[in-house]
């Protein structure tokens, strides 16, 4: 399932800053994608960290990552820190992940939603393979939990490896444009 979704796209915005974007049309209405995407029950199957603190716009919160991604890479520390810049149910929700800033949209169409994601890496670009190939996966089993209310494979158990070297060869030439 992973290999058919379409890629993201890795480019330099104009202040010089790597961006990941993907476009997802999901064959479910906004108000259950948005639950998805904010609470932790959902956020447990396809986001390797939960989300903790109030919903509300400037609220500061904290990204703990699930036991099972501290327990397969080692993270130290296991908890990092944001805020929420945009809270906007069931439209918007734009969030800081330490450095980088994310931003999910939401739009109806027909039935269906139309999710948007960007992320803004603030390391300029460290990583930036490594974090489309990431949220590709994400966003593959986001999609998987919405249709069938459970992921097959664990998103530590999903090797993003081919997926990074496709997204290798688009910021390979979005950095020699």
């Amino acid at each position: 399932m992973i290999d058919h979704q379409p890629l993201g796209v890795a480019a330099v915005d104009d202040e010089g800053r790597w961006t990941v974007r993907f476009e997802r049309r999901l064959r479910h209405d906004r108000h259950k994608v948005w639950r998805a995407i904010t609470e932790s029950q959902h956020l447990a199957h396809w986001l390797p960290t939960d989300i903790v603190g109030e919903r509300r716009t400037g609220a500061t919160i904290d990204l703990p990552f699930w036991p099972n991604h501290v327990a397969q890479y080692h993270l130290d520390p296991a908890v990092m820190h944001g805020e929420i810049r945009v809270w906007d149910p069931p439209s918007v929700f734009e969030w800081t992940w330490e450095t980088d800033r994310l931003r999910f949209e939401l739009t109806p169409v027909g039935e269906e939603t139309l999710l948007t994601f960007t992320t803004w890496l603030g390391e300029q670009g460290y990583g930036v393979t490594k974090t489309a190939a990431g949220y590709h996966v994400c966003f593959a089993n986001l999609e998987e939990l919405l249709d069938t209310g459970t992921v097959a494979t664990p998103l530590v158990d999903v090797d993003p490896t081919p997926l990074e070297r496709r997204y290798e060869e688009q910021v390979g030439a979005a950095s020699a444009s």
